[in-house]
């Protein structure tokens, strides 16, 4: 079968031919209706050799959901046929936060052949996939695949940042979006769905806010030098209760730090390489900085259950299976708007 493929550090996404896998004992085999594409291929596409442990080459896809083709011996608690999301990070299984269910921050992940289906481990970009274990499955129900493959990362991983900070997201508090692209925009249907937290969203592109005002935003803004100040007349001068940094630049970051009122939470979630001065007086008193990775299983499947109330809905772009390096090429030109699927037997 054709597989879309990453063959080599700081090298193009290739196409190759590979065998179709069968499950072993305990393992499933999916048949794929869609994989995402998510800039973290970019950022380990660009890595330098060593910095990830994976072995090349390897099959791109950690956003994917299908159907159950096959079950290997002793696979037990899903059906031939059955739709599923595969739970992306993977974990030792054995580790005290692989056993509470998050597998992504295993202890171990350095030993491990990868960081996820798809990011070192042959993923969804291909007709058919294979998983370890049933644990790493979620039922879909009635949810349609091809709309759900973005929900297994780009819902989860905001879904978890506002989860762990559901304390701070009392009436009256107010939530800041930094970026309303393919996390962005999920990240606002999740914070208007299970929080009564005034929803403030910030992007630099005036089609994006449209977007994120259709979402349900509170408020919608774009950056610049008085975006502090717009933030703090719309909060009457108290600050954000919890900032979802989704870009992760220079700007963002401090614009993050800035209007952090205190007691508030940070959650950095995008990649882009910025850093800030952190000591004892860079924020207010008791602000909580944190990174935010992935989710867990669990969380995905709180994930599903939103989406399955029509209260969660990604915006798509859809390629066929041929167009996938057409589709990597608009994500990092930022040409996408919300998430791109690829669809490799549609």
């Amino acid at each position: 079968m054709k597989a879309f493929r990453m063959v080599g550090w700081k090298q193009p996404f290739e196409f190759q031919e590979v065998p179709q896998p069968d499950p072993r004992p305990g393992q499933v085999l999916i048949k794929v209706a869609a994989a995402g594409l998510c800039h973290s291929d970019l950022t380990v596409q660009g890595m330098d050799p060593g910095v990830m442990n994976a072995e090349l080459p390897f099959t791109l896809g950690h956003e994917t959901t299908g159907w159950v083709e096959a079950l290997g011996d002793g696979a037990k608690g899903f059906e031939v046929g059955q739709a599923v999301a595969v739970y992306g990070p993977l974990g030792c299984g054995y580790c005290r936060h692989c056993l509470a269910g998050n597998d992504n921050i295993c202890d171990n992940l350095g030993a491990l052949p990868g960081a996820g289906w798809g990011l070192g481990v042959d993923g969804g970009m291909a007709p058919y996939m294979v998983v370890d274990s049933t644990r790493q499955l979620a039922p879909l129900g009635d949810l349609d695949p091809v709309l759900a493959a973005p929900l297994t990362d780009a819902a989860v991983t905001p879904y978890r940042a506002i989860k762990r900070s559901m304390d701070v997201l009392l009436p009256g508090s107010h939530a800041l979006v930094l970026g309303v692209g393919g996390l962005g925009h999920l990240a606002v249907q999740i914070l208007k769905a299970v929080s009564p937290a005034t929803v403030i969203a910030v992007d630099a592109k005036p089609e994006v806010r449209a977007f994120a005002a259709a979402l349900g935003a509170d408020h919608v803004l774009a950056p610049g030098d008085d975006l502090v100040d717009q933030v703090m007349a719309i909060t009457k001068g108290q600050g954000i209760d919890l900032t979802l940094d989704i870009v992760g630049a220079e700007a963002t970051l401090a614009a993050a730090m800035t209007l952090a009122r205190a007691g508030s939470r940070v959650q950095l979630i995008g990649a882009a390489g910025g850093v800030f001065p952190y000591h004892l007086w860079s924020t207010k008193w008791e602000v909580q900085v944190s990174s935010s990775m992935w989710g867990s299983v669990s969380d995905l499947r709180e994930v599903i259950a939103l989406a399955g109330q029509g209260v969660l809905r990604p915006k798509l772009t859809t390629f066929a299976f041929d167009q996938a390096p057409a589709a990597y090429h608009a994500l990092h030109e930022g040409t996408l708007e919300g998430r791109a699927v690829v669809l490799p037997n549609g």
